[in-house]
């Protein structure tokens, strides 16, 4: 009975490890769709820096979603470990952009706001992960 059990746990963790992935991934595909097409494409919305808004909110859920799955990934580390992993992964990704931005389009350009933005964003989704780890909510997605 035990050793059924295992499998069953195993094949359950490796599923939801692979839904992490596949939502980690779409969730950076469409970030990276959004900060590449024509700036002329996106709905003009006048809020002052709501783009940054947007920015933070893409980046918190980014390295939430990378961090659930890193969690699943690499059980074996410690949390504060893959925090600093997700949050090093958000910064790249966020500067790749802006790069990629500025030489890959003509009418968007690199903005530093949106890196602080971004950086924002990722140590928003730091802080709520150790509040939930604190008060033991994490367990919910094992």
């Amino acid at each position: 009975m035990i050793p059924c059990f295992q499998v069953i746990l195993t094949k359950n963790l490796s599923v939801l490890k692979k839904i992490f992935f596949f939502l980690a991934l779409f969730w950076t595909g469409i970030i990276t769709f959004l900060c590449l097409i024509k700036s002329s494409n996106i709905p003009q919305v006048n809020i002052q820096n709501l783009d940054k808004v947007v920015h933070a909110f893409f980046h918190f859920v980014f390295t939430s979603l990378w961090f659930l799955f890193f969690r699943k990934q690499f059980s074996n580390f410690k949390i504060s470990k893959l925090l600093i992993i997700s949050v090093g992964f958000s910064l790249f990704f966020g500067i790749l952009i802006e790069i990629l931005q500025e030489l890959c389009t003509t009418t968007r350009h690199a903005d530093v706001f949106d890196v602080l933005a971004n950086f924002s964003g990722a140590t928003l989704a730091v802080l709520v992960i150790m509040l939930l780890n604190k008060y033991n909510k994490l367990d919910t997605f094992n």
